[in-house]
């Protein structure tokens, strides 16, 4: 009988376990399903919040616990409902904001409400990327604030991202946390929330432990869950900041990856 090393696989999804036309490729599917049918369970760990990750998980027919919005949300699946959700001082980020643009100036922003169906609010200047995700224009800046929040994207007309965060982190690393997820994807979210202590919350819920658990993923955003899990495998079209503390470095995402290195651990335990 064939037996896995691991209880535990969480995947990120942008750049991890999604292809760049947002599917899950069929091998990758049947690597998961061979993981689950040797007793491992398998999680999405991801920064999208529920609303933007909902369809994905109803694609794959994932009915398990997923950790969303970069860990504020640990969400049932297969119950269609939220077990936590952390949400943003909105005062302490509207301070943060400030701050950080009397460094470098106006930024364009976003917001991701709080909720099973929390809309993502987008500025006039907002650069979305094309895609499917359902957004919603504001122009009076009160609206942003006006309602529970996950978190508050920030883009900068000329620094990239990595320059950005870094210059955020710098100026208000002691109020907020700020990541960066993506491509133009820089986020300010509550102090000491990462998809660490999402993870750790859900796997807490699963009865399973740090050292039992092998984590995928491909950007900064992911070096907490990395340092949390007993083993980080980061994806060949990986950030240099998340190679740099992996484990060990897999197929890009569009050559099943995550499929890869399940596979080998299959075979060397069957």
């Amino acid at each position: 009988m064939t037996s896995f090393p691991y209880r535990l696989v969480a995947t990120d999804l942008d750049g991890t376990l999604l292809r760049a036309d947002e599917s899950v490729s069929d091998r990758t599917r049947d690597a998961l399903a061979a993981v689950v049918a040797a007793g491992a369970a398998h999680i999405v760990v991801t920064g999208r919040a529920v609303p933007w990750t909902r369809h994905i998980l109803d694609d794959l027919g994932y009915d398990g616990l997923a950790v969303c919005g970069q860990g504020a949300q640990v969400y049932h699946a297969g119950e269609h409902r939220l077990l936590t959700s952390v949400t943003l001082d909105r005062q302490l980020a509207g301070l943060a904001l400030s701050k950080i643009e009397a460094e470098v100036g106006p930024l364009a922003l976003a917001a991701s409400r709080d909720g099973l169906d929390g809309e993502v609010l987008v500025g006039a200047d907002y650069r979305v990327l094309e895609g499917p995700l359902p957004v919603r224009a504001f122009e009076d800046p009160a609206e942003l604030w006006s309602a529970p929040l996950n978190k508050v994207y920030i883009q900068h007309p000329t620094l990239s991202d990595d320059e950005l965060a870094r210059v955020a982190r710098a100026t208000v690393g002691s109020l907020v946390d700020i990541v960066m997820a993506g491509a133009g994807v820089v986020e300010i979210l509550p102090l000491g929330l990462s998809k660490a202590t999402g993870l750790s919350l859900a796997a807490r819920r699963l009865g399973v432990k740090a050292a039992e658990t092998i984590a995928f993923g491909d950007m900064p955003n992911d070096i907490p869950m990395f340092g949390w899990a007993a083993r980080g495998v980061a994806m060949a079209n990986a950030h240099d900041e998340l190679k740099a503390v992996a484990d060990e470095v897999t197929a890009s995402n569009e050559e099943d990856g995550i499929a890869v290195v399940l596979e080998r651990l299959l075979a060397q335990h069957s």
